[in-house]
């Protein structure tokens, strides 16, 4: 797995050069919380550190595998302008990187990643550095721009879990990313992810804790996908469904993902469920997430 902690950059990238990017540190939070990297050894991905955020990039797939991002509550900055001006990472070819004609004449948001506040946080230099990183098409994934109660639940969900928690010490580690299939649909020469997953970590009464959630914009599930898909045009992203948001298993999402989580599965909050239909549970608030071991 290529590392590009002391990368290239070129001449003109507003963003270079990267070689004062330390990354995600999985040390963060004191017991170690390692990337989530590929199970497979075949599945070949790029790391690239940030400001502190790292995204593991799959190059076959021109989108990442998944993100880490180090989140110190009590130094976050929230008056940081947002500039919204996205950039290739000159660390890889732009031919590997799902880049604005992704994007252009049609209903996909550049949905970020790491979220664009998490990593904002520290001096004010390392803060505005952070959030010029997150503008880069290596954090971005497509998702559609209606905005729903499913989305404003994932879009939410740190600020929740620092601001609500009073047992935590108010540092996150969030692990993120698309969940990469190779059924997922194609489009504009990508494949377009119909879910997302966000592993959390935290300390909790001295001990490392975890939750994990997934945001599903698969076809409406009033009909089957087939039928969903077929009838699509030709040239037109493919036709997704509302956002539904579920609190699931750390472990389910280490399935689905075939990404490895280290030690979070053992750590994860949720209580078993009683039946498989409660294994995914859905969340319409803040208030359905479970938080007991």
């Amino acid at each position: 797995m290529p590392d590009f902690r002391h990368g290239q950059h070129a001449p003109n990238d507003p963003h270079g050069p990267f070689d004062d990017r330390a990354g995600y540190d999985e040390t963060f939070l004191g017991p170690a919380v390692p990337l989530a990297l590929p199970a497979r050894a075949a599945v070949q991905t790029v790391t690239l550190p940030y400001t502190h955020f790292t995204v593991v990039f799959r190059p076959d797939r021109r989108l990442a595998a998944s993100t880490a991002v180090c989140i110190e509550g009590a130094q976050l900055l929230e008056d940081v302008p947002r500039d919204d001006a996205w950039a290739y990472d000159p660390r890889l070819p732009r031919e590997q990187q799902s880049g604005e004609d992704i994007y252009r004449d049609n209903h996909f948001d550049r949905g970020h990643l790491v979220r664009r506040l998490d990593p904002v946080w520290g001096a004010a230099g390392v803060a505005d550095a952070a959030n010029a990183d997150t503008f880069h098409f290596t954090n971005a994934a497509p998702q559609m721009d209606v905005f729903n109660q499913g989305k404003e639940l994932w879009q939410g969900l740190e600020n929740y879990l620092l601001e609500n928690a009073a047992q935590f010490d108010r540092k996150l580690v969030v692990l993120t990313g698309p969940v990469l299939h190779d059924s997922d649909p194609p489009y504009r020469g990508i494949q377009v992810p119909l879910r997302f997953w966000k592993v959390v970590a935290f300390m909790q009464d001295g001990a490392l804790a975890a939750t994990a959630y997934v945001l599903d914009q698969s076809p409406d599930l009033s009909r089957d996908a087939d039928r969903a898909f077929a009838g699509a045009k030709a040239g037109d992203p493919p036709p997704l469904g509302p956002f539904r948001t579920y609190q699931v298993p750390v472990s389910d999402v280490a399935e689905i993902t075939e990404l490895e989580f280290g030690p979070l599965p053992d750590v994860d909050l949720m209580p078993p469920a009683r039946s498989p239909e409660d294994r995914w549970r859905r969340l319409e608030s803040y208030e359905d997430i479970q938080m007991m071991d």
